[in-house]
């Protein structure tokens, strides 16, 4: 293997901002992590947040739905399940017939559904729906994250959030700090001791470094410690139900981190493929099945753990779809849908106004509720946090902990 040119590798990093380029790495402003994983310790009535992202625009309308309604049946009759598929909540409203494990957590109380969730003047694109979901700013583009300022805002601990994953959501992103990225993916045993030695090379300082090696470096040698607070931090022990299940994969190893007590208070998670414009029902039925899998066990391993009963789960998408079925048995890409709040501290039921399907906004559902009330409640309940530099003032909790 040709030697790697220290200064000629620490500029390229410098260009492309260092984060996602090797497993573990730690967005460059953050500190040793080391310490605080050794001596602060997770405390047992610290609450924990975790961030499910459902990437493509989940349908809202096929994943609560809404049986009873005439309107439902009559806009995607090839799409619609009948009553006797649906998992029944209410008289209403019932979840999609994949969802078996979070429908007992309902029936435990454990399960929030917060109805019509968006904000104002929603926007169709992808990037700019999820942009405005994680940067918690509807009004105006901004460069960071509803996460990254609270980051920003309370200090430098390097563990107070983490990114299960190599690339960094825009909502883990401050002015700052930045949560660290944790990859999933093993180093070969073999090429382990390589490994460590070209980490600990690019992570120390020369005289000569400009002020972007530097930070660079600073990111290196925060990912080695990151590597080592989290080396003892293993999945469980026992199998996930569906082995390709990436999202399961990710929460094992939040359960693990939870359970040795490691001081984050965020953690984020993610699941793609949600963009459903064709041959919808069967693939967002496989794709929630594996959100059911993988959210079900997790939340009943925390459940029994005296750290874990302090965890809090919340899925959302960029955006729901629109009523109407589209030609191709898909749809296509909408406004509010609903988001799912879980755990042992939530107090289940129903939050926010049921959108109607006939009264909309040029084919799309009017939204009822908005997302950063959930953010609010989140960040004040269960962080424990001062909300309004994640979602500005004005904003309001709906109760569901």
């Amino acid at each position: 293997m040709p030697e790697i040119n220290r200064r000629r590798f620490l500029i390229a990093s410098a260009g492309v901002g260092a984060v996602g380029l090797l497993s573990g790495t730690v967005a460059v402003s953050w500190h040793d992590l080391m310490h605080a994983a050794r001596d602060r310790p997770l405390a047992d009535s610290a609450g924990v947040l975790v961030i499910v992202t459902l990437y493509g625009g989940n349908d809202g309308i096929n994943t609560l739905i809404p049986y009873a309604d005439n309107a439902y049946h009559d806009a995607r009759p090839e799409l619609a399940y009948a009553p006797g598929e649906v998992l029944h909540l209410d008289e209403q409203l019932g979840l999609n017939p994949a969802m078996k494990g979070l429908a007992q957590l309902w029936n435990q109380r454990q399960l929030a559904i917060v109805r019509g969730v968006g904000y104002p003047e929603p926007d169709h694109s992808h990037f700019r729906s999820m942009d405005i979901w994680q940067t918690a700013s509807p009004a105006q583009p901004v460069s960071t994250g509803w996460i990254g300022r609270w980051l920003d805002a309370t200090g430098d601990d390097p563990l107070r959030a983490v990114n299960v994953g190599p690339v960094l959501p825009a909502l883990a992103v401050g002015e700052k700090h930045t949560t660290a990225a944790l990859s999933t993916a093993q180093i070969p045993a073999a090429q382990a001791d390589r490994f460590d030695t070209i980490m600990d090379a690019l992570g120390t300082d020369d005289p000569s470094d400009t002020p972007a090696m530097a930070a660079v470096c600073k990111a290196y040698r925060a990912a080695r410690t990151t590597n080592a607070t989290f080396a003892p931090v293993k999945p469980a022990d026992k199998p996930v139900e569906n082995d390709r299940n990436s999202l399961a994969t990710q929460l094992s190893m939040v359960a693990s981190a939870v359970r040795a007590r490691v001081p984050t208070r965020v953690y984020t998670v993610q699941l793609g493929g949600f963009d459903t414009h064709a041959n919808e029902r069967a693939t967002q039925q496989r794709l929630l099945q594996t959100l059911d899998q993988a959210v079900t066990p997790f939340l009943q391993q925390m459940a029994g753990d005296r750290c874990g009963r302090n965890v809090v789960l919340m899925t959302y998408s960029e955006f729901g779809r629109r009523v109407v079925a589209n030609a191709s048995q898909g749809t296509d890409h909408g406004t509010a849908g609903p988001v799912i709040v879980a755990g042992v501290p939530v107090k289940g039921g129903f939050y926010g106004e049921e959108p109607s399907l006939t009264n909309l906004d040029h084919g799309d559902l009017k939204f009822t509720t908005d997302f950063r009330d959930i953010y609010y409640e989140l960040l004040s309940r269960t962080v424990g946090t001062d909300p309004t530099p994640s979602v500005g003032t004005g904003r309001t909790s709906l109760g569901f902990l």
